[in-house]
């Protein structure tokens, strides 16, 4: 166990090497930097802006600046941010902390209801519950990610039954513990519900064809025929034996975390990543793009990490190699 996490952590840190490299070339070849735009305001003179490509760094061979960065994140400051004026680190640690954090709420909702639903439809393969299942999750994965978080925002501000933008409401800090919860509960809803539906069709349609699969095997059918009740047979019996590709799935939905809600939390105005990696592209603020990308590198990484530790405990035979 110690060889393999040895070797996992070993890839992690050639894949973040390889994915920082990559990134400083890709925006050394971008075209213009943050401070373009100075350059024609005539109220800033050429000396300033020439004066402030150099305290950053940014009038040095590129090879100097990777390495002036890296020594930055030895520091644990990430390089540092043109338009904020401050390290990098703690601007992307409050946002990742809040994308982690609404990330992992629909995460958890999303694969609940997909468990339900999707054992569900498999144990009524052919049937009409199934066939309602699959319509919907049909219909769900043609709507674009844009249209359904737009849909939700045009309901909640007729209705409003909800918050529209925001975590927390003004004076959030001093109301009472409950009401506390129930602010950030009404604001999670949206973009929690956006992330739910947009991730439920594929998981859901996923777990049905994992079970239906096991359900036709050979074990499932003597379980049935000593009497095994239908539920445990279900979950006690063919969920786990098709347990390695929704474990798998599991780890990529949990390494995609940032990438999938970056449009939801723009869009809903949710103060994670996605804005300010948004913004931060519009104004080339160059550390904060590429720490963006390092962030999201992490968590496709400790995904994957995570699945395969999942895959390594549950499968016998994967400890057996």
């Amino acid at each position: 166990m110690s060889r393999y996490l040895l070797r996992r952590l070993m890839h992690f840190g050639f894949l973040l090497f390889g994915v920082s490299v990559l990134v400083f070339l890709f925006t050394a070849m971008a075209p213009g930097n943050y401070f373009d735009e100075m350059r024609v305001n005539p109220q800033i003179s050429a000396q300033t802006v020439a004066a402030l490509r150099a305290q950053h760094g940014l009038d040095r061979p590129l090879p100097v600046r990777y390495a002036k960065w890296m020594l930055s994140v030895a520091r644990g400051e990430m390089g540092y941010s043109f338009a904020y004026n401050s390290p990098v680190a703690p601007l992307l640690w409050v946002r990742a902390r809040n994308t982690l954090f609404l990330g992992l709420t629909a995460t958890f909702l999303s694969w609940t209801i997909a468990l339900i639903f999707g054992v569900w439809s498999a144990d009524r393969f052919g049937h009409l519950p199934d066939r309602i299942i699959t319509g919907t999750t049909a219909t769900l994965l043609a709507l674009p990610d844009l249209v359904l978080a737009l849909l939700l925002l045009v309901l909640a501000t007729r209705s409003g039954w909800f918050p529209v933008g925001g975590m927390v409401s003004t004076g959030f800090e001093s109301l009472s513990w409950f009401a506390k919860v129930r602010d950030l509960s009404l604001h999670l809803t949206l973009p929690v519900t956006a992330l739910v539906l947009s991730a439920l069709p594929t998981l859901v349609r996923h777990i049905r064809a994992a079970v239906a699969e096991i359900l036709d095997s050979g074990f499932i059918r003597a379980a049935e025929a000593h009497g095994i009740s239908r539920r445990r047979l279900l979950y006690r019996y063919a969920l786990p034996a098709a347990g390695n590709p929704l474990i798998s799935l599991f780890g990529f939905s949990l390494g995609a975390l940032l990438s999938g809600s970056l449009l939801v939390e723009v869009v809903m105005s949710w103060p994670g990543m996605g804005p300010l990696l948004l913004e931060a592209i519009l104004a080339r603020d160059l550390y904060i793009v590429i720490g963006g990308v390092l962030f999201s590198t992490v968590f496709l990484a400790v995904g994957n990490l995570a699945a395969d530790l999942l895959l390594y405990w549950a499968d016998p035979r994967i400890r057996a190699t």
